[in-house]
């Protein structure tokens, strides 16, 4: 009873709190309601990491319970929840992450009138991203992923003084919605094929369609997680606030899809063709977002491509049968992204711009910041013993294992893989170097330092750059520690168990990454040292404004996707004005002026009236006769 108890609160909590703040004022309305919006969001996160954490301590076995609340047909709905070892790292990495960009965002959002809105948003999204971990029914698991929809639509359009920030919103929610579309129908057919949307039905069974069913749960997954080629919305919706993309990158909405395969990886994993498509969405996702990530001059944007080309490595290992790994870097990935992405606006912070070209010799004047992004920047790139070294290790030795057929994938999925990741590592090197180097070393290359908060909002006035305030510092801080540390829990048995991961050991096949690694970041230096002050990118001359652009697949998708729709769209609209419309107005114009005939009829004089009715009884008889005549 108390682990079901605890299991239910995991979301539960957030969610009533989050719906609780909705109630308060939006506009200003003071420091009362926005003391109480801060308290309730970071009460939110609180309680739901002290609740994962109690299971985890007290719970042998996994979590498991449901009961029905509705049946359609013969298909029962259930609410419940399933939670294993794995289920409660994944909700311990959602809810230490939510907990830390609630209060960075005490700070960070400061003067915001909008506040109270936002932290009730926040928990909300918290609280789904914990329903789609949780639930032990596919339905359930829609209702989590479609609030997280909703919610990264109102967060990343949070700031409506900002013309781009509405427009990713609705960009994001449209181009997730295509994939969710696909999403519904597969979560369909699974549940019908097997009689029942419970999750442990639906694995134990054998659905009719499988593939089919698989690639339409592919098409939301693209959507949500940034998988080409469904991805064009994630680095537009850097509009939203910093600790919004931290959020969204690093423990909900791109996790999401990832997680999800993981749960139906049984179902994967008797489907050679949609691992077969999974393995090249994931190697195109990946080598598009590094190369994209080279030639990026917003510092959010640089992150932001970053996280699609390491989405890649994570359904690239699902793609090759080590779910495990892909999980395991999926947690080590949502610690340095999150650091990441409010280290950065702690820079953002203190230099009042986005852009790396007006920054640069800032490792002086924020020590704090600098480091952290070194921590964070090195795990990015696998920079051995930090955390994501040990993790992308292990999805690259299981790409090179898969080359040779070890895996429900076909081998050329396995090359496919292993090549991409592998290229990914310098380009990764690359570009993390690139960053670090034209944002903290060198000369600045500011037109005078302007403090503020986010690109010229909520300026503070001309000034000397620093650390952000101990609000912002301190969550950055504390990321740091499993950014730098949290590979090293590949060592510990009970975290293998529960991901299922083979005993870590070296093999030579370690070298080539580390040489990769070192050919990275070692020319993005050369290339700083040897013309100092100028953009290592203008070495990728012509190239580079095609990978600034995400190789113009957005004007690609305009093109061939949102300019035919819209011309159809007016098409019909035309036909249904003229024609539909037209039919309707005709026989309603027709009936009209028949009406007025028979009415002027009716008003006849009475001379004219009697001449009539005489006549038509006339009319009658003699057809009368002439029937009584014939017959």
């Amino acid at each position: 009873m108390i682990a079901e108890v605890f299991g239910t609160a995991l979301f539960g909590v957030p969610v009533l709190l989050g719906l609780a703040g909705l109630l308060l004022p939006a506009g200003d309305g003071g420091r009362g309601p926005r003391r109480l919006a801060a308290t309730l969001g970071i009460a939110g996160a609180a309680v739901a990491l002290a609740d994962v954490v109690f299971l985890m301590l007290v719970s042998a076995d996994p979590v498991e319970f449901g009961v029905e609340v509705v049946r359609f047909g013969d298909l029962p709905i259930t609410f419940g929840v399933t939670l294993g070892p794995a289920a409660l790292l994944v909700a311990l990495a959602v809810t230490a992450v939510a907990l830390l960009v609630q209060i960075y965002s005490v700070g960070y959002l400061h003067d915001d009138p909008r506040y109270a809105p936002y932290a009730a948003q926040i928990s909300l999204f918290t609280g789904a991203m914990l329903v789609v971990v949780a639930a032990n029914d596919l339905i359930m698991l829609l209702v989590g992923w479609e609030v997280m929809g909703v919610c990264s639509y109102l967060l990343i359009g949070h700031d409506r003084r900002l013309p781009e920030a509405p427009r990713a919103a609705v960009k994001a929610f449209l181009v997730t919605r295509v994939g969710d579309v696909g999403f519904l129908l597969g979560i369909a057919l699974l549940g019908v094929s097997a009689g029942s949307f419970q999750l442990s039905d639906v694995l134990a069974g054998e659905p009719a369609h499988l593939t089919i069913a698989l690639l339409l749960i592919l098409a939301g997954v693209a959507g949500k997680s940034a998988q080409f080629p469904l991805h064009t919305w994630l680095p537009d919706a850097m509009a939203g606030p910093t600790p919004i993309s931290a959020l969204i990158h690093a423990a909900t909405m791109v996790a999401a899809g990832v997680y999800v395969v993981y749960r139906l990886f049984p179902l994967f994993a008797h489907s050679p063709g949609a691992l077969a498509v999974l393995g090249v969405m994931a190697a195109i996702t990946l080598l598009l977002g590094a190369f994209s990530a080279t030639a990026q001059d917003d510092i959010k944007r640089v992150l932001a491509w970053s996280t699609v080309s390491q989405i890649g490595y994570m359904t690239g290992a699902l793609a090759i049968g080590v779910p495990g790994a892909a999980l395991f870097h999926l947690l080590t990935h949502a610690a340095f992204k999150a650091l990441l992405f409010l280290a950065a606006g702690g820079v953002i912070h203190a230099v009042g711009t986005n852009r790396m070209s007006r920054m640069g010799g800032l490792r002086e004047h924020l020590p704090a910041t600098f480091w952290s992004f070194v921590i964070g920047l090195g795990a990015l790139a696998g920079l051995p013993p930090l955390a994501g070294f040990f993790s992308k290790e292990s999805v690259l030795v299981a790409a090179q294992h898969a080359t040779v057929g070890h895996g429900p994938a076909p081998a050329w999925v396995g090359w496919v893989v292993w090549i991409a990741a592998l290229l990914g590592v310098a380009i990764t090197a690359w570009y993390a170097t690139r960053l670090l180097l034209r944002t903290f070393f060198g000369r600045s290359r500011a037109e005078g330092w302007h403090v503020g908060f986010d690109d010229a909002r909520y300026e503070l006035g001309p000034g000397a750059p620093h650390d952000p305030p101990r609000l912002i510092r301190w969550p950055v801080l504390l990321l740091t520690v499993p950014s730098a540390l949290l590979g090293l829990a590949v060592f510990l048995p009970a975290f293998r168990s529960a991901l299922d991961l083979p005993a870590p050991h070296l093999e030579a096949g370690v070298v080539l990454p580390l040489l990769l690694l070192a050919l990275g970041a070692g020319g993005a230096w050369w290339l700083w040292r040897t013309a100092p002050g100028v953009d290592p990118a203008r070495a990728l001359g012509r190239l580079a404004p095609l990978f600034a652009a995400g190789f113009r697949i957005d004007d690609l998708q305009d093109r061939f996707v949102v300019r035919p729709v819209r011309a159809l769209a007016a098409a019909v609209r035309r036909f249904d004005e003229r024609v539909v419309d037209g039919a309707v107005e005709g026989t309603g114009t027709s009936a009209t002026r028949l009406g007025t005939i028979v009415s002027n009829a009716h008003r006849a004089a009475l001379p004219r009236a009697a001449v009539a009715v005489l006549a038509g009884a006339l009319m009658l008889g003699v057809v009368a006769a002439i029937y009584g005549a014939i017959s």
